[in-house]
């Protein structure tokens, strides 16, 4: 039999920055590549490495917690599928959540095994989030949707390139069930292209340090990380912590969907249980395990030790019991298009659950949305269909030492906010206000974040709007005693100074260009009684304009401005 080979520290750590120069390279090529703004701009892409028993080594560090599970289920079930018929050459495609490890089908996923000779090594893998992949609703992000069939075209595990070839009938069938077929064609051309550059990386890799040394580089960083995380778990006093969070709505008429949450830590051992959380629902806000896993680990790691590596190792030293059929596990044919706003929740009630052990750590409850906002309609310029999708950021949680950031992408989505000028220079449309929202933060020693608000007006056309957020009914709380942030708001606002407020899941509206239609999204909680803050935090919350001086009356000592 032969022995392992051994590495030493300082190879480890130069092979293992390989590795991630590799991944980060992958990220770059995909973006530069791509042809939607959602990429190219915002970043809704993530790439990784796996091994060749399936286990995801590295993650570009720009990469998306929320896509963390999804790439690593991806490649176990093309193992389990394909094994023994993999050859150099392919590449897999996937995005359906309920049988090839997705989290929602705008998220496609890419595969490419790496060999050496007849030797599997691993894989690269990448996953973008595609502007829109069919379905019943434009963007194929929309809520009120009942079950999965609606949210767009479903793949499988594919095999979209043999042995190097393009199967070109599944590549017609792909596009022939999306919109803007040949924005799709750019984007997916871009993720064969990123996957194809990491295949060739690491044969580089391999050729110059052997198959053995890349094989146990992968053992070797598990490892290191499992028992890393281990390590900083038993730094957490054992006991039982509970926590427990509601989402709005579902869109289809279920109210206060509940994410209810037990960590049980005891040792090295910590397990979330999330007995007691709502069955789900009919709406398409469900989580996969896959996304929850997801979630847990990204807050677990930020909370315990944000420089770990997104690896395998993670998620070996962590257990999660979820009911199959609960809303954090869902089953066929579930609707999950909207998913990572019930991820949100689920880090803000990991935070939760663990403020009375780490209370240095937490932070208040994040905007704990990813407000989503769709245009769609036909340019009058050039006569072709154009699909604009965003997800907005919002308010951060107050911190034990500093205040929430303001209008970000908060934790598992950390995409760019599209600037202004990309907008207007790719769709027919004209951004009126780009803000924050006054007053938005949550009062507290160090106050949450503020929301965002943007106003968008149609040029010429009849526009199609879609928009879903949550926290538009229950505010982001605070935590030891910092005060909640603000809800978010969807509205119609008309030149004749009229306007109406819509509902959190709208879908299907139409906007003339003598309308804007105005997202106003969440802040975030404060942290922290509000009697605490400083005169001169106080002092600069009124001189920034950023809050009124009816708000800073309201939450805190009139003196110490005085």
């Amino acid at each position: 039999m032969t022995k392992p080979l051994s590495l030493d520290p300082i190879t480890i750590e130069i092979s293992w920055n390989s590795l991630r120069s590799i991944a980060d390279e992958c990220f770059l090529t995909l973006m530069r590549s791509a042809f939607s703004t959602n990429i190219k701009e915002r970043h809704d892409h993530s790439t990784a490495i796996a091994d060749r028993n399936g286990r995801l080594i590295v993650q570009a560090e720009n990469a998306l917690p929320i896509h963390l599970a999804s790439m690593s289920g991806l490649i176990g079930l093309i193992l389990e599928q394909y094994e023994g018929s993999l050859a150099p050459g392919d590449i897999f495609i996937a995005n359906d959540p309920h049988v090839a490890g997705g989290s929602h089908l705008p998220d496609i996923n890419m595969a490419m095994p790496i060999f050496d000779g007849d030797r599997l090594l691993g894989f690269v893998a990448n996953i973008v989030h595609h502007a829109d992949v069919g379905g019943a609703s434009v963007g194929s992000m929309s809520g009120g949707l009942n079950e999965i069939y609606k949210e767009g075209l479903r793949i499988p595990i594919l095999r979209l390139f043999r042995k190097g070839e393009r199967c070109d009938d599944i590549m017609r069938l792909l596009l022939l069930n999306m919109r803007l077929p040949d924005e799709r064609l750019g984007d997916l051309n871009a993720q064969i292209a990123a996957v194809k550059l990491g295949v060739k990386r690491i044969g580089e890799m391999v050729a110059r340090h052997g198959a053995d040394h890349l094989t146990a580089l992968c053992d070797e960083i598990v490892s290191r990380t499992n028992q890393r995380m281990r390590k900083a778990i038993a730094g957490v006093a054992d006991g039982e912590y509970s926590f427990a969070d509601v989402m709005d709505d579902d869109g289809l008429g279920t109210e206060d969907v509940r994410i209810a949450l037990t960590v049980r830590k005891a040792g090295e051992k910590v397990v979330f249980d999330f007995t007691g959380t709502s069955p789900q629902v009919p709406g398409n806000f469900n989580m996969t395990l896959n996304t929850t896993k997801s979630a847990v680990c990204y807050a677990l790691k930020a909370l315990l030790d944000p420089e770990v590596p997104n690896n395998q190792g993670i998620f070996d030293a962590i257990e999660i019991r979820a009911e199959p059929g609960s809303f954090v596990n869902c089953a066929h044919p579930a609707g999950v298009a909207m998913r990572a706003n019930s991820c949100q929740r689920v880090v803000d009630v990991v935070l939760g659950a663990f403020a009375e052990a780490l209370p240095g750590r937490v932070i208040g409850a994040a905007n704990g949305a990813n407000t989503s906002a769709v245009f769609a309609g036909t340019d009058p310029q050039t006569g072709h269909s154009y699909v604009y999708l965003e997800t907005l950021g919002g308010g951060m949680g107050g911190r034990a030492a500093k205040d929430g950031k303001d209008g970000v992408q908060v934790h598992i989505t950390n995409t760019a906010n599209l600037p202004v000028e990309a907008i207007e220079l790719e769709y027919p449309l004209r951004v009126e206000e780009y803000s924050l929202i006054t007053d938005s933060g949550g009062a507290g020693k160090h106050r949450g974040g503020m929301g965002i608000r943007r106003a968008i007006r149609p040029i010429g056309h009849l526009c199609e709007f879609n928009g879903v957020g949550d926290r538009f009914r229950h505010r982001p709380w605070g935590i030891f005693g910092g005060m909640p942030g603000a809800t978010g708001q969807f509205r119609l606002r008309n030149d004749d100074g009229s306007s109406r407020d819509l509902p959190s899941k709208i879908t299907g509206i139409f906007v003339t260009d003598e309308t804007v239609v105005v997202i106003e999204t969440p802040g975030a909680g404060g942290y922290g009684d509000p009697r605490e803050r400083t005169p001169e935090a106080i002092r600069e919350d009124l001189a920034s304009g950023k809050f009124t001086a009816d708000f800073v009356a309201a939450h805190y000592a009139p003196q110490k401005v005085a």
